[in-house]
């Protein structure tokens, strides 16, 4: 066992900026031999920017690195690796039609007047795993084993490239039940033993606590601070990650439309999907507002998803008034007034080159169909109407959305939905990225459109938001839904829900 109190790897307040952006500000990080050292925080804490600096992709802008005792300019992820710093990500980026020692060994494959020595190679490829404490077939494709086996070759090819001396493993457990992710904790222990810092990233807080030594929190690109694993609470750890907005809000009441007149919009009846979402039952109201609460990977987007058919369930089935989608698609759902502004709206929520008007009216056109296009006044008359109501700040609605700050380009997708009246509007993290003020009014329209009879599914990883906004609040962790709680409920109780028993 290799004494962990050795440094290997200090990061000292390192600032990072894109345009318009301050990813990291004055970030410290410390890494030792032989420890395995969870990096956590939500979406858009500065994780990946920190761990991109640390491998070369980004150029930190301020601040200094020190490696195995020097200073160093990573400068790119070649010489990262070369320097012995490799990093896994959660997508197995092997050839899955190829042996498991041919993806161990691709491009260094032992060679004979040109010719790949087999046997070589597979006697290599079992030595490698097998000093791992994997003992399978080499010879066979990759494909023919499970995933966590890929995500070990994946991991066993970053060491035998590099000689790593750290690793970085970037959510490498995401879409692994519980004995495949017991598989990689194995070998992670096993690298831990031989002095190997690892930097483990994951949404999962059962796994931190299963394997990390130390824990360093990140929220809004700074640094929160870094513990000792058995000095710091489930329940701690997530308060530390959630965090609290200093910024006063006017105060805002919850919809009042009376529940004697709420009618149920939708239903979901144990609705699953393979290692995303386990049997869930919800029922969605007008007038109403249901929060959606739990850190990120705990079910609450794959919810989402599947009630709006971003996704196809395994099981279960969802009932939109009284027609049951039992497989359907996203123009279903569009078809059956179910509207969806995703989590990630640069991705899957703009369309980038495309107007604000263009953006506008997407909706309304596919349901209308593409035969029967809105004419260019209308067009205007609907985009202009919501950039007045939502005070998109824009000097035209002929003005490329991708233009538009992070804020306004929200509101556009708000827009797209308004414009077809939906029965059920699901926000997913509507406000992340955005600034206060902006973040205030879309509370304050979410309250407003329950108020006018909508049912409104509203993510969020920030508790003092979904308390804010939501009639009831539903609580997710690990995947599943564990509690239903009243809007009035104090956010110690939330927490705690969060956290589990063991908090």
């Amino acid at each position: 066992m290799v004494e962990n109190n050795c440094e290997l790897l200090r990061m000292e307040k390192v600032t990072k900026t894109f345009p318009g952006v301050r990813a990291l500000t004055n970030v410290d990080f410390c890494l030792h031999k032989g420890e395995i050292h969870a990096l956590v925080g939500e979406n858009g804490a500065g994780k990946s920017t920190l761990i991109k600096v640390m491998t070369g992709v980004e150029r930190l802008d301020e601040g200094v690195m020190i490696y195995d005792g020097k200073e160093v300019r990573i400068k790119s992820p070649q010489h990262a690796q070369s320097l012995g710093i490799s990093t896994v990500y959660q997508e197995v980026n092997l050839c899955s039609n190829l042996s498991v020692a041919e993806n161990l060994l691709l491009g260094r494959e032992p060679r004979k007047f040109g010719f790949i020595q087999w046997k070589a190679m597979n006697k290599r490829a079992e030595m490698i795993l097998g000093d791992l404490n994997v003992n399978i077939d080499v010879k066979a494709p990759l494909a023919s084993y499970s995933t966590a086996i890929q995500q070990i070759t994946a991991i066993a090819r970053a060491l035998e490239i590099s000689s790593a001396k750290v690793l970085i493993l970037d959510e490498p457990t995401s879409s692994l039940d519980a004995q495949e992710s017991e598989l990689i904790f194995k070998v992670m222990r096993k690298l831990k033993e031989k002095g190997v810092g690892i930097i483990f990233i994951t949404h999962f807080i059962n796994q931190i606590y299963a394997v990390a030594d130390r824990i360093t929190i990140l929220r809004n690109g700074c640094l929160v601070g870094t513990y000792k694993t058995e000095e710091l609470s489930t329940f701690d750890l997530i308060k530390k990650m959630i965090g609290r907005s200093l910024a006063e809000y006017e105060d805002m009441k919850k919809s009042d439309y009376p529940v004697s007149e709420r009618k149920l919009v939708a239903s979901v009846e144990e609705i699953a999907h393979g290692n995303d979402l386990e049997p869930t039952d919800l029922e969605l109201n007008s007038g109403e507002v249901v929060g959606m609460a739990g850190l990120l990977g705990s079910g609450r987007t794959a919810l989402a998803e599947l009630i709006f058919g971003v996704s196809e369930p395994d099981e279960g089935k969802l009932e939109v008034g009284d027609t049951v989608l039992a497989r359907h698609t996203p123009h279903d759902s569009l078809m059956n007034g179910i509207g969806l502004c995703p989590e990630d709206r640069k991705e899957s929520g703009i369309v980038g080159d495309l107007t604000i008007r263009e953006n506008i009216i997407l909706a309304m056109q596919a349901k209308l169909g593409w035969f029967k296009f809105l004419s260019k006044a209308k067009q205007y008359e609907m985009a202009n109407k919501y950039i007045d109501m939502l005070q998109i700040m824009t000097p035209s609605p002929d003005q490329l959305v991708k233009n538009l700050s992070g804020g306004n380009q929200q509101k556009v997708i708000l827009a797209r939905w308004l414009a077809i009246h939906p029965n059920l509007l699901i926000l997913d993290e509507p406000t992340r990225g955005i600034d206060i003020g902006t973040k205030a009014e879309i509370q304050k329209l979410v309250i407003s459109l329950a108020e006018d009879g909508m049912a409104c599914m509203f993510i969020s990883s920030e508790l003092e938001e979904v308390m804010r906004t939501s009639n009831r609040i539903v609580v997710m962790r690990d995947r599943e839904k564990v509690t239903e709680l009243p809007g009035d409920v104090s956010e110690q109780l939330i927490m705690e829900a969060i956290a589990g028993s063991d908090g």
